[in-house]
């Protein structure tokens, strides 16, 4: 406590010292401020849901799956119960399948799931009994679109864990009686061998003769028409 002389009986009167505010706990992180995962190369938590969300935080993977699971149609007035939670398990069932190994392929599986739900659902709503002919063909032009999104987020998946594989395409590959498989065009030279400038040709292939080297040998005389 500090003194401080009054102005008017000439004393002095305690006055209280300001506040400290510890530094040190003014850096904790309160309630309502996010947590920061690690970065991978220092987290060493083993997550239980990976398998689901492709991440190394079970928070993502929950919200994942959570969003997941709201994509789906139960009914108009589902009722918890058996019926409720093996709806659910099968979706989760259905993540699980996928396998996601990272937060990309999560969202992907999750965006997978997501058309094929809402094509399934204007499928539905279009066999519905009382459903207008408009009705009917505005559902069903949506999930053909949804079919197609669909398809195209399959193939997306596929592309990208394919990544960085080479794919090697071999065209017009010929085997000759007596020689090797050859690839490509092939010129053939007055040897009967593969020409240097075809790099991309592979062996040789013996050539056929196409007309008898024996001068001495004598030809067989051939008929010809008098009006030819």
């Amino acid at each position: 406590m500090k003194r401080a002389r009054s102005r008017r009986t000439g004393g002095f009167k305690s006055t209280p010292e300001p506040k400290r505010v510890n530094a040190a706990v003014s850096r904790e992180p309160r309630e309502n401020v996010a947590y920061c995962p690690p970065p991978d190369e220092l987290d060493n938590s083993t997550p239980q849901l990976k398998h689901l969300g492709g991440s190394k935080s079970d928070q993502w993977n929950l919200m994942l799956c959570n969003h997941v699971i709201r994509t789906a149609w139960y009914g108009r007035n589902p009722q918890p119960g058996k019926d409720l939670d093996d709806k659910r398990t099968a979706i989760l069932a259905f993540l699980a399948g996928v396998n996601p190994s990272d937060t990309i392929e999560g969202m992907m599986a999750a965006q997978l799931f997501a058309s094929h739900a809402a094509a399934i659902e204007c499928y539905r709503r279009a066999m519905l009994a009382d459903q207008s002919v408009e009705g009917r063909q505005m559902n069903l032009t949506l999930a053909a679109k949804l079919t197609r999104a669909n398809a195209e987020q399959a193939a997306a998946l596929s592309k990208y864990r394919g990544k960085g594989q080479q794919k090697v395409v071999v065209e017009h590959v010929h085997v000759y009686q007596g020689g090797q498989a050859i690839v490509g065009q092939v010129a053939l030279g007055g040897s009967g061998k593969i020409s240097e400038a075809q790099p991309h040709a592979i062996g040789y292939a013996e050539r056929a003769p196409l007309r008898c080297e024996d001068k001495e040998q004598e030809r067989e005389a051939v008929s010809v028409a008098g009006n030819a």
